[in-house]
Protein backbone atom coordinates (compact mmCIF):
# COMPACT_ATOMS: atom_id res chain seq x y z
CA UNK A 1 0.00 0.00 0.00
CA UNK A 2 1.40 3.41 -1.06
CA UNK A 3 1.97 6.26 1.51
CA UNK A 4 -0.40 9.20 1.29
CA UNK A 5 0.96 12.66 0.47
CA UNK A 6 1.54 14.96 3.43
CA UNK A 7 -1.24 17.42 2.41
CA UNK A 8 -3.89 14.75 2.17
CA UNK A 9 -6.80 14.99 4.56
CA UNK A 10 -7.61 11.66 6.15
CA UNK A 11 -11.15 10.48 5.70
CA UNK A 12 -13.22 9.66 8.66
CA UNK A 13 -12.81 6.16 9.83
CA UNK A 14 -15.96 4.43 8.65
CA UNK A 15 -16.00 0.73 9.15
CA UNK A 16 -16.18 -1.21 5.86
CA UNK A 17 -16.26 1.75 3.46
CA UNK A 18 -12.86 3.06 4.53
CA UNK A 19 -11.25 -0.29 3.98
CA UNK A 20 -12.76 -0.60 0.47
CA UNK A 21 -11.55 2.89 -0.54
CA UNK A 22 -8.03 2.16 0.58
CA UNK A 23 -7.97 -1.11 -1.47
CA UNK A 24 -9.23 0.69 -4.62
CA UNK A 25 -6.53 3.39 -4.37
CA UNK A 26 -3.84 0.77 -3.87
CA UNK A 27 -4.97 -1.17 -7.03
CA UNK A 28 -4.98 2.00 -9.14
CA UNK A 29 -1.47 2.87 -7.99
CA UNK A 30 -0.13 -0.57 -8.94
CA UNK A 31 -1.67 -0.32 -12.44
CA UNK A 32 -0.05 3.10 -12.90
CA UNK A 33 3.38 1.71 -12.00
CA UNK A 34 3.07 -1.13 -14.56
CA UNK A 35 1.66 0.82 -17.55
CA UNK A 36 3.62 3.92 -18.66
CA UNK A 37 1.78 7.15 -19.00
CA UNK A 38 0.53 7.78 -22.57
CA UNK A 39 1.75 10.94 -24.25
CA UNK A 40 0.58 12.52 -27.51
CA UNK A 41 2.47 11.30 -30.61
CA UNK A 42 5.01 13.88 -31.81
CA UNK A 43 4.58 15.35 -35.27
CA UNK A 44 7.21 14.80 -38.00
CA UNK A 45 9.41 11.80 -38.83
CA UNK A 46 10.08 9.31 -36.09
CA UNK A 47 13.62 9.44 -34.69
CA UNK A 48 15.93 6.64 -35.71
CA UNK A 49 16.49 4.00 -33.07
CA UNK A 50 19.69 4.36 -31.16
CA UNK A 51 22.23 1.78 -32.30
CA UNK A 52 23.06 -0.90 -29.78
CA UNK A 53 26.60 -2.07 -29.19
CA UNK A 54 27.72 -5.69 -29.54
CA UNK A 55 29.20 -6.71 -26.17
CA UNK A 56 31.76 -9.03 -27.86
CA UNK A 57 33.09 -7.01 -30.82
CA UNK A 58 32.02 -3.50 -29.94
CA UNK A 59 30.23 -3.09 -33.30
CA UNK A 60 27.02 -1.11 -33.42
CA UNK A 61 23.80 -2.65 -34.72
CA UNK A 62 21.72 -0.29 -36.84
CA UNK A 63 18.14 -0.99 -37.83
CA UNK A 64 15.51 -3.00 -36.07
CA UNK A 65 14.32 -6.60 -36.08
CA UNK A 66 15.74 -8.96 -38.72
CA UNK A 67 16.95 -6.06 -40.89
CA UNK A 68 19.69 -5.00 -38.46
CA UNK A 69 23.19 -4.68 -39.85
CA UNK A 70 26.54 -4.48 -38.12
CA UNK A 71 28.38 -1.16 -38.11
CA UNK A 72 32.07 -1.18 -37.04
CA UNK A 73 32.95 0.57 -33.81
CA UNK A 74 33.77 4.24 -34.23
CA UNK A 75 31.59 4.61 -37.35
CA UNK A 76 28.15 6.11 -37.34
CA UNK A 77 25.29 3.98 -38.56
CA UNK A 78 24.12 4.90 -42.05
CA UNK A 79 20.41 5.37 -42.61
CA UNK A 80 18.73 2.54 -44.50
CA UNK A 81 17.52 3.14 -48.04
CA UNK A 82 13.83 3.14 -48.70
CA UNK A 83 12.45 -0.17 -49.94
CA UNK A 84 10.65 1.48 -52.84
CA UNK A 85 12.39 4.26 -54.75
CA UNK A 86 10.56 7.02 -56.52
CA UNK A 87 10.32 6.56 -60.31
CA UNK A 88 12.12 9.82 -60.99
CA UNK A 89 15.17 9.06 -58.82
CA UNK A 90 16.37 5.42 -59.27
CA UNK A 91 14.12 4.32 -62.16
CA UNK A 92 14.07 7.07 -64.79
CA UNK A 93 11.95 4.95 -67.20
CA UNK A 94 9.41 3.88 -64.61
CA UNK A 95 8.86 0.72 -62.63
CA UNK A 96 8.96 -2.40 -64.89
CA UNK A 97 5.72 -4.29 -65.26
CA UNK A 98 5.01 -7.99 -65.03
CA UNK A 99 6.79 -10.24 -67.56
CA UNK A 100 4.77 -11.53 -70.52
CA UNK A 101 5.19 -15.20 -69.59
CA UNK A 102 1.60 -16.24 -70.11
CA UNK A 103 0.71 -14.24 -73.17
CA UNK A 104 -0.55 -16.19 -76.20
CA UNK A 105 1.82 -14.38 -78.58
CA UNK A 106 4.91 -15.29 -76.57
CA UNK A 107 3.72 -18.88 -76.17
CA UNK A 108 3.14 -19.24 -79.90
CA UNK A 109 6.50 -17.67 -80.72
CA UNK A 110 8.29 -20.06 -78.36
CA UNK A 111 6.48 -23.08 -79.82
CA UNK A 112 7.32 -21.97 -83.38
CA UNK A 113 10.99 -21.52 -82.50
CA UNK A 114 11.04 -24.98 -80.91
CA UNK A 115 9.55 -26.56 -84.03
CA UNK A 116 12.03 -24.75 -86.29
CA UNK A 117 14.94 -25.84 -84.09
CA UNK A 118 13.81 -29.48 -84.17
CA UNK A 119 13.36 -29.32 -87.94
CA UNK A 120 16.84 -27.81 -88.38
CA UNK A 121 18.42 -30.53 -86.23
CA UNK A 122 16.62 -33.23 -88.21
CA UNK A 123 17.84 -31.75 -91.51
CA UNK A 124 21.39 -31.54 -90.14
CA UNK A 125 21.28 -35.20 -89.12
CA UNK A 126 19.95 -36.20 -92.54
CA UNK A 127 22.68 -34.19 -94.28
CA UNK A 128 25.37 -35.77 -92.10
CA UNK A 129 23.95 -39.28 -92.48
CA UNK A 130 26.95 -40.58 -94.44
CA UNK A 131 29.40 -39.22 -91.89
CA UNK A 132 27.41 -40.73 -89.01
CA UNK A 133 27.39 -44.11 -90.77
CA UNK A 134 31.17 -43.92 -91.26
CA UNK A 135 31.69 -43.09 -87.57
CA UNK A 136 29.42 -45.94 -86.44
CA UNK A 137 31.09 -48.47 -88.75
CA UNK A 138 34.57 -47.31 -87.69
CA UNK A 139 33.65 -47.69 -84.02
CA UNK A 140 32.19 -51.12 -84.74
CA UNK A 141 35.36 -52.24 -86.51
CA UNK A 142 37.54 -50.83 -83.73
CA UNK A 143 35.59 -52.76 -81.10
CA UNK A 144 35.81 -55.87 -83.27
CA UNK A 145 39.58 -55.58 -83.72
CA UNK A 146 40.24 -54.74 -80.07
CA UNK A 147 40.22 -58.41 -78.88
CA UNK A 148 43.03 -59.17 -81.35
CA UNK A 149 45.01 -56.19 -80.05
CA UNK A 150 44.48 -57.27 -76.45
CA UNK A 151 45.56 -60.82 -77.33
CA UNK A 152 48.82 -59.44 -78.73
CA UNK A 153 49.24 -57.32 -75.60
CA UNK A 154 48.92 -60.40 -73.41
CA UNK A 155 51.83 -61.87 -75.34
CA UNK A 156 54.02 -58.97 -74.22
CA UNK A 157 53.61 -56.61 -77.18
CA UNK A 158 53.02 -52.91 -76.52
CA UNK A 159 49.56 -51.66 -77.46
CA UNK A 160 50.94 -49.21 -80.02
CA UNK A 161 52.83 -51.96 -81.84
CA UNK A 162 49.89 -54.34 -81.54
CA UNK A 163 47.58 -51.79 -83.16
CA UNK A 164 50.13 -51.18 -85.92
CA UNK A 165 50.41 -54.90 -86.63
CA UNK A 166 46.64 -55.43 -86.71
CA UNK A 167 46.08 -52.38 -88.87
CA UNK A 168 48.80 -53.50 -91.27
CA UNK A 169 47.02 -56.83 -91.60
CA UNK A 170 43.75 -55.05 -92.44
CA UNK A 171 45.46 -52.95 -95.13
CA UNK A 172 47.11 -56.06 -96.63
CA UNK A 173 43.72 -57.79 -96.73
CA UNK A 174 42.16 -54.87 -98.62
CA UNK A 175 45.13 -54.77 -101.00
CA UNK A 176 44.86 -58.48 -101.75
CA UNK A 177 41.15 -58.10 -102.35
CA UNK A 178 41.76 -55.30 -104.82
CA UNK A 179 44.52 -57.23 -106.62
CA UNK A 180 42.27 -60.25 -106.89
CA UNK A 181 39.20 -58.36 -108.14
CA UNK A 182 40.50 -55.56 -110.36
CA UNK A 183 42.54 -57.59 -112.93
CA UNK A 184 39.72 -60.04 -113.76
CA UNK A 185 37.16 -57.25 -114.06
CA UNK A 186 39.39 -55.17 -116.32
CA UNK A 187 40.22 -58.23 -118.42
CA UNK A 188 36.55 -59.05 -118.85
CA UNK A 189 35.81 -55.48 -119.91
CA UNK A 190 38.64 -55.56 -122.43
CA UNK A 191 37.43 -58.85 -123.87
CA UNK A 192 33.88 -57.53 -124.10
CA UNK A 193 34.97 -54.37 -125.94
CA UNK A 194 37.04 -56.46 -128.36
CA UNK A 195 34.13 -58.81 -129.00
CA UNK A 196 31.60 -56.03 -129.74
CA UNK A 197 32.35 -55.90 -133.52
CA UNK A 198 31.85 -59.66 -133.81
CA UNK A 199 28.56 -59.38 -131.95
CA UNK A 200 27.45 -56.67 -134.39
CA UNK A 201 28.32 -58.81 -137.39
CA UNK A 202 26.36 -61.71 -135.95
CA UNK A 203 23.39 -59.43 -135.37
CA UNK A 204 23.55 -58.08 -138.94
CA UNK A 205 23.68 -61.56 -140.40
CA UNK A 206 20.59 -62.60 -138.47
CA UNK A 207 17.49 -62.69 -140.79
CA UNK A 208 15.19 -61.39 -138.05
CA UNK A 209 17.44 -58.39 -137.41
CA UNK A 210 17.60 -57.69 -141.16
CA UNK A 211 13.82 -57.70 -141.42
CA UNK A 212 13.48 -55.38 -138.39
CA UNK A 213 16.08 -53.05 -139.88
CA UNK A 214 14.19 -52.88 -143.17
CA UNK A 215 10.94 -52.10 -141.35
CA UNK A 216 12.16 -49.65 -138.66
CA UNK A 217 15.61 -48.47 -139.94
CA UNK A 218 17.32 -49.51 -136.67
CA UNK A 219 20.87 -49.33 -138.02
CA UNK A 220 20.28 -45.94 -139.64
CA UNK A 221 18.93 -44.48 -136.41
CA UNK A 222 21.81 -46.01 -134.48
CA UNK A 223 24.33 -44.51 -136.89
CA UNK A 224 22.66 -41.11 -136.61
CA UNK A 225 22.74 -41.31 -132.82
CA UNK A 226 26.44 -42.14 -132.85
CA UNK A 227 27.49 -39.47 -135.34
CA UNK A 228 25.37 -36.72 -133.73
CA UNK A 229 27.33 -36.85 -130.48
CA UNK A 230 24.57 -38.21 -128.30
CA UNK A 231 26.45 -41.43 -127.64
CA UNK A 232 29.62 -39.51 -126.81
CA UNK A 233 27.80 -37.29 -124.32
CA UNK A 234 26.14 -40.29 -122.71
CA UNK A 235 29.41 -42.18 -122.46
CA UNK A 236 31.22 -39.12 -121.12
CA UNK A 237 28.50 -38.55 -118.53
CA UNK A 238 28.65 -42.20 -117.55
CA UNK A 239 32.44 -42.07 -117.24
CA UNK A 240 32.27 -38.91 -115.12
CA UNK A 241 29.60 -40.43 -112.92
CA UNK A 242 31.54 -43.66 -112.54
CA UNK A 243 34.68 -41.68 -111.71
CA UNK A 244 32.80 -39.71 -109.06
CA UNK A 245 31.49 -42.94 -107.54
CA UNK A 246 34.97 -44.48 -107.50
CA UNK A 247 36.49 -41.33 -105.99
CA UNK A 248 33.79 -41.14 -103.33
CA UNK A 249 34.27 -44.82 -102.50
CA UNK A 250 38.05 -44.32 -102.21
CA UNK A 251 37.61 -41.28 -99.96
CA UNK A 252 35.07 -43.09 -97.80
CA UNK A 253 37.34 -46.12 -97.47
CA UNK A 254 40.33 -43.97 -96.52
CA UNK A 255 38.25 -42.05 -93.97
CA UNK A 256 36.95 -45.33 -92.55
CA UNK A 257 40.48 -46.66 -92.09
CA UNK A 258 41.65 -43.46 -90.39
CA UNK A 259 38.66 -43.39 -88.02
CA UNK A 260 39.11 -47.06 -87.21
CA UNK A 261 42.78 -46.48 -86.35
CA UNK A 262 41.88 -43.49 -84.17
CA UNK A 263 39.12 -45.35 -82.30
CA UNK A 264 41.31 -48.41 -81.86
CA UNK A 265 44.12 -46.35 -80.38
CA UNK A 266 41.94 -44.32 -78.01
CA UNK A 267 39.40 -47.00 -77.06
CA UNK A 268 40.54 -47.32 -73.39
CA UNK A 269 40.49 -43.53 -72.99
CA UNK A 270 37.00 -43.31 -74.50
CA UNK A 271 35.74 -46.03 -72.13
CA UNK A 272 37.16 -44.23 -69.07
CA UNK A 273 35.69 -40.90 -70.15
CA UNK A 274 32.24 -42.39 -70.71
CA UNK A 275 32.37 -44.03 -67.28
CA UNK A 276 33.01 -40.62 -65.69
CA UNK A 277 29.55 -39.58 -66.88
CA UNK A 278 27.99 -42.34 -64.74
CA UNK A 279 27.34 -41.73 -61.00
CA UNK A 280 30.14 -43.06 -58.82
CA UNK A 281 27.84 -45.50 -57.01
CA UNK A 282 26.95 -47.22 -60.31
CA UNK A 283 30.26 -46.86 -62.12
CA UNK A 284 31.60 -50.31 -61.28
CA UNK A 285 28.50 -52.18 -62.42
CA UNK A 286 28.18 -50.04 -65.54
CA UNK A 287 31.80 -50.71 -66.40
CA UNK A 288 31.31 -54.45 -66.03
CA UNK A 289 28.20 -54.43 -68.24
CA UNK A 290 29.97 -52.24 -70.81
CA UNK A 291 32.97 -54.58 -70.93
CA UNK A 292 30.68 -57.54 -71.48
CA UNK A 293 28.89 -55.71 -74.32
CA UNK A 294 32.20 -54.80 -75.96
CA UNK A 295 33.44 -58.38 -75.60
CA UNK A 296 30.24 -59.63 -77.22
CA UNK A 297 30.59 -57.22 -80.15
CA UNK A 298 34.25 -58.11 -80.58
CA UNK A 299 33.44 -61.80 -80.47
CA UNK A 300 30.69 -61.33 -83.05
CA UNK A 301 32.99 -59.49 -85.44
CA UNK A 302 35.78 -62.03 -85.02
CA UNK A 303 33.36 -64.94 -85.44
CA UNK A 304 31.74 -63.41 -88.52
CA UNK A 305 35.13 -62.80 -90.10
CA UNK A 306 36.17 -66.38 -89.33
CA UNK A 307 32.99 -67.76 -90.93
CA UNK A 308 33.59 -65.60 -94.02
CA UNK A 309 37.19 -66.81 -94.28
CA UNK A 310 36.00 -70.42 -94.08
CA UNK A 311 33.39 -69.79 -96.78
CA UNK A 312 35.92 -68.07 -99.05
CA UNK A 313 38.56 -70.75 -98.57
CA UNK A 314 36.19 -73.65 -99.28
CA UNK A 315 34.74 -71.81 -102.29
CA UNK A 316 38.24 -71.20 -103.67
CA UNK A 317 39.13 -74.90 -103.30
CA UNK A 318 35.92 -75.96 -105.04
CA UNK A 319 36.20 -73.47 -107.91
CA UNK A 320 39.85 -74.33 -108.46
CA UNK A 321 39.05 -78.05 -108.54
CA UNK A 322 36.09 -77.42 -110.90
CA UNK A 323 38.26 -75.41 -113.29
CA UNK A 324 36.34 -72.12 -113.00
CA UNK A 325 38.19 -69.03 -114.29
CA UNK A 326 39.15 -66.38 -111.75
CA UNK A 327 38.55 -68.75 -108.83
CA UNK A 328 40.31 -66.47 -106.31
CA UNK A 329 38.24 -63.40 -107.28
CA UNK A 330 34.98 -65.36 -107.06
CA UNK A 331 36.00 -66.80 -103.69
CA UNK A 332 36.70 -63.29 -102.36
CA UNK A 333 33.23 -62.23 -103.54
CA UNK A 334 31.75 -65.11 -101.54
CA UNK A 335 33.80 -64.16 -98.46
CA UNK A 336 32.80 -60.48 -98.57
CA UNK A 337 29.10 -61.08 -99.15
CA UNK A 338 29.07 -63.73 -96.41
CA UNK A 339 29.73 -60.96 -93.87
CA UNK A 340 26.16 -59.73 -94.39
CA UNK A 341 23.77 -61.64 -92.10
CA UNK A 342 20.88 -63.72 -93.48
CA UNK A 343 21.15 -62.85 -97.18
CA UNK A 344 24.89 -62.41 -97.73
CA UNK A 345 25.72 -66.06 -98.33
CA UNK A 346 22.80 -66.41 -100.74
CA UNK A 347 23.85 -63.32 -102.70
CA UNK A 348 27.42 -64.61 -103.07
CA UNK A 349 26.18 -68.03 -104.15
CA UNK A 350 23.89 -66.53 -106.79
CA UNK A 351 26.70 -64.35 -108.23
CA UNK A 352 29.20 -67.21 -108.46
CA UNK A 353 26.60 -69.64 -109.86
CA UNK A 354 25.61 -67.09 -112.53
CA UNK A 355 29.26 -66.71 -113.57
CA UNK A 356 29.53 -70.50 -113.68
CA UNK A 357 26.49 -70.78 -115.99
CA UNK A 358 28.05 -68.17 -118.29
CA UNK A 359 31.08 -70.43 -118.61
CA UNK A 360 29.26 -73.73 -118.99
CA UNK A 361 26.09 -75.47 -117.89
CA UNK A 362 27.75 -78.25 -115.89
CA UNK A 363 29.89 -75.75 -114.01
CA UNK A 364 26.85 -73.69 -113.07
CA UNK A 365 24.98 -76.79 -111.85
CA UNK A 366 28.01 -77.87 -109.81
CA UNK A 367 28.18 -74.39 -108.22
CA UNK A 368 24.50 -74.52 -107.26
CA UNK A 369 24.87 -77.96 -105.64
CA UNK A 370 28.03 -76.93 -103.75
CA UNK A 371 26.57 -73.74 -102.30
CA UNK A 372 23.29 -75.38 -101.28
CA UNK A 373 25.17 -78.08 -99.36
CA UNK A 374 27.68 -75.64 -97.87
CA UNK A 375 25.00 -73.24 -96.61
CA UNK A 376 23.30 -76.06 -94.74
CA UNK A 377 26.60 -77.00 -93.11
CA UNK A 378 27.34 -73.37 -92.28
CA UNK A 379 23.90 -72.68 -90.80
CA UNK A 380 23.69 -75.80 -88.62
CA UNK A 381 27.32 -76.66 -87.82
CA UNK A 382 29.80 -73.82 -88.31
CA UNK A 383 27.75 -70.79 -87.26
CA UNK A 384 26.39 -72.18 -83.94
CA UNK A 385 29.82 -73.36 -82.80
CA UNK A 386 31.60 -70.13 -83.70
CA UNK A 387 28.95 -67.77 -82.30
CA UNK A 388 28.17 -69.72 -79.13
CA UNK A 389 30.76 -67.74 -77.12
CA UNK A 390 30.18 -64.29 -78.58
CA UNK A 391 26.51 -63.29 -78.80
CA UNK A 392 23.49 -64.74 -77.04
CA UNK A 393 20.49 -63.78 -79.15
CA UNK A 394 17.47 -65.86 -80.02
CA UNK A 395 17.20 -66.76 -83.73
CA UNK A 396 13.88 -64.93 -84.10
CA UNK A 397 15.37 -61.80 -82.54
CA UNK A 398 18.37 -62.03 -84.89
CA UNK A 399 16.12 -62.23 -87.94
CA UNK A 400 13.94 -59.31 -86.81
CA UNK A 401 16.99 -57.18 -85.91
CA UNK A 402 18.65 -57.88 -89.26
CA UNK A 403 15.46 -56.95 -91.13
CA UNK A 404 15.11 -53.66 -89.25
CA UNK A 405 18.81 -52.86 -89.64
CA UNK A 406 18.71 -53.58 -93.35
CA UNK A 407 15.63 -51.39 -93.79
CA UNK A 408 17.29 -48.48 -91.97
CA UNK A 409 20.92 -48.58 -93.17
CA UNK A 410 21.07 -51.30 -95.81
CA UNK A 411 23.91 -53.83 -95.61
CA UNK A 412 25.65 -51.82 -92.88
CA UNK A 413 22.51 -51.83 -90.75
CA UNK A 414 22.08 -55.58 -91.19
CA UNK A 415 25.72 -56.07 -90.17
CA UNK A 416 25.32 -53.98 -87.01
CA UNK A 417 21.86 -55.21 -86.06
CA UNK A 418 22.77 -58.50 -84.37
CA UNK A 419 25.43 -57.15 -81.93
CA UNK A 420 23.15 -54.21 -81.10
CA UNK A 421 20.34 -56.66 -80.37
CA UNK A 422 22.74 -58.67 -78.18
CA UNK A 423 23.69 -55.51 -76.25
CA UNK A 424 20.04 -54.59 -75.71
CA UNK A 425 19.25 -58.13 -74.54
CA UNK A 426 22.15 -57.97 -72.07
CA UNK A 427 20.96 -54.64 -70.64
CA UNK A 428 17.42 -55.98 -70.27
CA UNK A 429 18.67 -59.13 -68.54
CA UNK A 430 21.08 -57.38 -66.15
CA UNK A 431 19.23 -54.11 -65.41
CA UNK A 432 15.55 -54.19 -66.29
CA UNK A 433 14.57 -57.68 -65.16
CA UNK A 434 16.22 -57.47 -61.68
CA UNK A 435 14.56 -54.11 -61.11
CA UNK A 436 11.18 -55.47 -62.13
CA UNK A 437 11.66 -58.44 -59.79
CA UNK A 438 12.11 -56.08 -56.82
CA UNK A 439 8.83 -54.24 -57.40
Amino acid sequence: MRDLPPDAVPAPDVPGKARLARDARAGAAEVTDILPATAPAPRGPAPSPRPAADPRTGDLWAGAGTARRAVPAGRAAEPEADSEAEPGEDAPFGVPGKPLTRGPFLWGLTAALGVLTAWGLAQALISARNVIVLIVVAGFLAVGLNPVVEALQRRGLHRRWAISLVFLGVIVMFALFGLAIIPPVSQQLTDFVGAVPGYMQELLSNPTIKQLDEDYQILANLQTYITSGGLGATVAGGIVGAGAVVLDAFFSGFTLLVLTLYFLGSLPTIKEYLLLLVPASRRRRTGAIGDQILDGIGGYVAGNVLISVIAGALSWLFLTFAGAPYALALALVVAVTDLIPLVGATVGAVIVSAVGFLQSGPLGIACVIFFVVYQQVENYVIYPRVMSRSVDVAPAVSVIAALFGGALLGAVGALLAIPVAAAVALIIREVVLPRQAQL
